[in-house]
Order: C-alpha cells, then sequence, then structure tokens
C-alpha cells in the first residue's frame, strides 16, 4: 500500500516544487528545502528544528536556510527559518507566507500551497539576502521525506 507521504504528491507535482525551489533560489543566497512526512511524534515546530538539523540546514554560510516542514496525516506545516535570518528580519516576518500555505491546504491544493510557499520565501529573502555571482547552492533542492 503507498504511504500517506508517497500519496501526497505525485511525481510531476514533486518536480515542479523542486523547480519552485531552484526559480525562488534564483535571486537570493537564502537556500530552501521542503521535507514531507506523515506525522510528528513530538511537537511540530520541535521536529522543524529536528529536520533542519538533520538536513544539515543550519550549516550554510549566512544562517538563512528556510524548511518547509510539512506533516501529511496531522495536516501540519512550520516553515523554519535559521538565526541569520531571524537577526534581520521584522516581526512576523513569515505570518504571510503561513497564510498563503494555509489557504491552498485548506482547499486541498498541497502542490500549489508549497509551491506558493517557496515563492514567497524566496521573495522575502531576496530582499535580506540577495543572491551575489559568488553563491553557491549549498543544499540539494530536493525535496525530503520522513
Amino acid at each position: 500500500m503507498e504511504s500517506q507521504v508517497e500519496a501526497f504528491l505525485t511525481p510531476k507535482e514533486e518536480q515542479e516544487i523542486v523547480a519552485a525551489i531552484l526559480e525562488a533560489e534564483k535571486n537570493t543566497s537564502g537556500e530552501i528545502r521542503v521535507h514531507i512526512e506523515a506525522t510528528a511524534k513530538i511537537d511540530h515546530f520541535s521536529r522543524a528544528q529536528q529536520v533542519f538539523h538533520f538536513l544539515k540546514m543550519d550549516n550554510t554560510k549566512e544562517e538563512n536556510g528556510v524548511l518547509l516542514y510539512v506533516a501529511v496525516t496531522d495536516k501540519k506545516f512550520v516553515i523554519y527559518g535559521d538565526r541569520g535570518i531571524d537577526r534581520v528580519v521584522p516581526k512576523g516576518f513569515w505570518e504571510t507566507t503561513k497564510e498563503t500555505i494555509a489557504s491552498h491546504f485548506k482547499t486541498g491544493s498541497f502542490k500549489d500551497g508549497i509551491i506558493a510557499g517557496v515563492l514567497k520565501a524566496g521573495k522575502e529573502l531576496e530582499a535580506h539576502f540577495p543572491w551575489n555571482h559568488n553563491d553557491t547552492n549549498e543544499l540539494s533542492d530536493a525535496i525530503s521525506k520522513g
């Protein structure tokens, strides 16, 4: 039987999300990743922190990694940004991104919600962490699964 995580997105939808990550990272040195798993055994924010560390997202030069964590069965998601982002962005920085994702998720448009969230996060990061020609893509753009 196909797991809920595998059934959550089709391979084509996953490719579209990866394309959105590439697009979002084009104008920022920030790194964006998406992680999908069935359920968190602990509170979702703490789990997102664990995954962030597990994916070595806390190793970026400017501490500007962003994880979009989705727990499919729990119907929960978390946007988790590294310290470098928290230091420079205004309070409530991720609220509009969260609202954008939530509005899509409510209607069952998970792929669209993730893509909208990724692109919005990229735009937000662009203002604070513009891309410069020495930047390298420090992290994989593939969707990770738990």
